[in-house]
């Protein structure tokens, strides 16, 4: 296996979980495979907006799907959580997806965008254009470090 290949397999994979509710870290395994710099920028930028992006779509089929067992003693959050969230989401509508890059929020925009049956395509392009802007800003960020 090549560094460039674990390098990229991991800015994607990091990035994925990321995205999810599982811990990830992608920022910085972007930031130390820009250092390393055994691959391609443009195409670790390119993996971790995939993979983040990717990861959100995971937390939108979660929304979409599992909402059906809300009243189950099981299900994670209360419905009175849910109805915050859904009523910011609905205040804002689908204009917020653009801050689903963000921690703790990002996560529960996209779970609320599946529960709201945002359509997919949007649902995508938006992620992925508030993804891609963030890892923009962190490859620049490390880039112009004097010493990488």
């Amino acid at each position: 296996m090549t560094a460039a290949f674990a390098s990229e397999a991991a800015v994607f994979w990091s990035a994925f979980l990321s995205a999810t509710f599982l811990p990830g870290a992608s920022e910085l395994v972007l930031a130390a495979s820009l250092a390393e710099r055994s691959a391609d920028p443009f195409v670790l930028i390119g993996l971790a907006t995939l993979g983040n992006t990717l990861g959100s779509l995971v937390n939108w089929v979660c929304g979409r799907f599992l909402i059906a067992f809300q009243d189950r003693r099981w299900f994670p959050v209360p419905p009175r959580q849910i109805d915050r969230f859904t009523a910011f989401f609905q205040r804002w509508g689908i204009w917020s997806l653009l801050l689903a890059w963000a921690p703790i929020i990002g996560d529960v925009l996209t779970v609320i965008a599946g529960i709201a049956r945002v359509s997919v395509p949007a649902f995508l392009v938006l992620v992925g254009f508030g993804k891609l802007a963030r890892y923009l800003a962190v490859a620049a960020g490390v880039l112009s470090w004097p010493w990488v």
